[in-house]
């Protein structure tokens, strides 16, 4: 077996049973629920590769695709910004730091914290 070779791949190529899941590619929707006031939410400033524009990044929230994607909305109105969800980050474009730790302590997000 080459160095390029995965040591643990699986022999199997294609399988139709359509229950199947190939080992390391689980669904979104086996992550585990962590209660809002828990979660250790991020809340920082950046202008990291976006030629000196500031954007705000909302980063360590655990939950799936499309709830990432209803709060980044939710976030992106409340701020009368724009904005996207990228690398399971919330990107919201200016520096609305408090307007969104603001949101996200009203929504039972209580362990926000500005970075």
């Amino acid at each position: 077996m080459s160095n390029k070779q995965k040591k643990n791949s699986s022999p199997l190529v294609y399988s139709t049973d359509p229950n199947y899941v190939a080992p390391g590619f689980e669904d979104d929707q086996a992550m585990e629920e962590v209660p809002a006031k828990d979660q250790k939410i991020k809340v920082l400033r950046s202008t990291k590769h976006r030629a000196g524009k500031i954007v705000t990044l909302v980063s360590n929230l655990i939950a799936g695709e499309e709830e990432q994607e209803k709060i980044g909305k939710q976030l992106k109105t409340f701020c009368g910004t724009g904005g996207a969800v990228k690398d399971g980050e919330i990107i919201i474009q200016g520096d609305h730091r408090d307007k969104v730790i603001q949101w996200l302590q009203k929504n039972g997000y209580t362990s926000a914290k500005k970075v």
